[in-house]
């Protein structure tokens, strides 16, 4: 991703990068819609192991066309902060295995059989320990910065605001993709028993709204104000989530997530056909290897806490809803306690059915169970998809120092000179 970066800011003007970025996004639609396709076929009809070997073919494609990249020549010689390269992977690395440990060995409080330090969850001092070791990188940088050393990250990037909202748009927008990514298909797949194909094809919606948005805002509005953009796209994303919420019910099929799914790609698409042009153009195109960086870094923060809020508030939740049921036996909460404790998000009927059946239980009582699994299912996805909702709230109000004219456009708004010399 930051060489990605780096070569479209040198290879087009900042006037055609809002374009080329959407380009870049409509790709990865493209790849939304045929990969599931192609992963469930493969997983569907033969085996999921296929699917890693076009992986390997994927990248050995990738690496025969990359000979025709003209790559950007360099006449100065860099050297690499071996000790701040070493703090970003330790405190990144610990900060973000922590958050995705968290849905299996809880925040704060442990979870049966999880690992433990002074009572309390190691996702919580792993997290604080990766935070610490992040201090003590700006620490370093700062200093090498000072010394009128190279450091790996410069701090006094962060005084740019125009590139902060950037940054920041880009950890929400990749925080509310996860945990939709995350939630739609267990919904399709677990709740309505899709096959992998199935759910493949339930998903074009999404690609191809993201495809004609991502493509369609810089062409068809090529002066449009990208915070204006970027407000209707996370409203996009907002309305809905709050709209598959509104939506989902007991007697729900899988058409419901159809309009939901059109409107996320449309959000999503116009917030990629702004964001990368917005994050370089904040800083001189010789910078822009290190804007790559962040960018790739607040992407991947966005996801991870994505997933793993999302997903750790659905399995607690189900399993509350399950635990707090006096109808279901105290053998099988154990059991329960045990499987979703570890990650599990909730079960299918067939799997829950077939689980009873094979515990001698009555039909009277595996019918109970697959009613209270149903509502259980049901207010996870709910209040997870509602955190969401939340997410794309919150982020309207850093939206705030997105600039108001298209890269390359002549500056009009002195809210603009303002977001990128603080």
């Amino acid at each position: 991703m930051p060489a990605v970066v780096a070569l479209v800011a040198i290879n087009f003007a900042p006037q055609r990068r809002p374009s080329t970025y959407g380009t870049i996004a409509a790709a990865g639609a493209i790849a939304v819609a045929l990969g599931p396709l192609i992963g469930g076929a493969f997983t569907t009809y033969a085996s999921w192991r296929y699917v890693f070997v076009g992986e390997v073919v994927i990248a050995f494609v990738i690496l025969v066309l990359s000979r025709r990249i003209q790559d950007a020549p360099s006449t100065e010689q860099h050297r690499l902060d071996f000790v701040g390269s070493i703090l970003s992977v330790l405190g990144l690395g610990l900060a973000v295995f922590g958050v995705l440990r968290s849905s299996v060995w809880g925040w704060v409080t442990p979870k049966e059989g999880a690992p433990t330090l002074f009572g309390l969850s190691l996702v919580a001092w792993l997290i604080l320990a990766g935070l610490l070791i992040l201090w003590g990188l700006f620490a370093w940088e700062r200093r090498l910065e000072q010394e009128g050393k190279e450091p790996l990250v410069r701090p006094s990037m962060f005084r740019n605001r125009q590139l902060d909202s950037g940054l920041t748009m880009f950890l929400f927008q990749y925080f509310i993709q996860a945990g939709i990514f995350f939630t739609i298909p267990l919904y399709l797949s677990i709740v309505l028993e899709l096959s992998a194909i199935e759910t493949g094809i339930r998903l074009i919606p999404l690609s191809l709204a993201l495809l004609v948005s991502a493509i369609g805002v810089p062409r068809l509005w090529p002066k449009a104000s990208p915070r204006s953009v970027v407000r209707i796209g996370l409203l996009l994303l907002l309305a809905a989530t709050v709209l598959l919420i509104a939506l989902l019910d007991a007697d729900a099929t899988a058409s419901v997530v159809t309009v939901p799914l059109l409107l996320i790609g449309l959000g999503i698409g116009a917030l990629a056909s702004q964001l990368g042009a917005v994050t370089v153009s904040a800083v001189p195109d010789k910078e822009s290897s290190e804007v790559g960086g962040l960018q790739n870094t607040a992407l991947n923060l966005g996801a991870s806490l994505g997933t793993a809020l999302v997903g750790s508030v659905l399995t607690t939740l189900f399993l509350q809803g399950v635990l707090a049921n006096p109808s279901i036996p105290d053998s099988l909460k154990a059991d329960a306690q045990t499987t979703f404790g570890a990650g599990v998000p909730f079960l299918s009927d067939t799997a829950v059915r077939m689980g009873l059946e094979a515990y001698g239980a009555t039909q009277a009582t595996i019918q109970e169970v697959l009613q209270i699994n149903a509502d259980a299912r049901l207010a996870a996805l709910r209040a997870a998809l509602f955190v969401v909702v939340l997410a794309a709230a919150l982020a309207l109000f850093f939206t705030r120092w997105v600039p108001t004219r298209s890269p390359g456009a002549p500056t009009a708004d002195p809210e603009d000179q303002e977001a990128i010399s603080v």
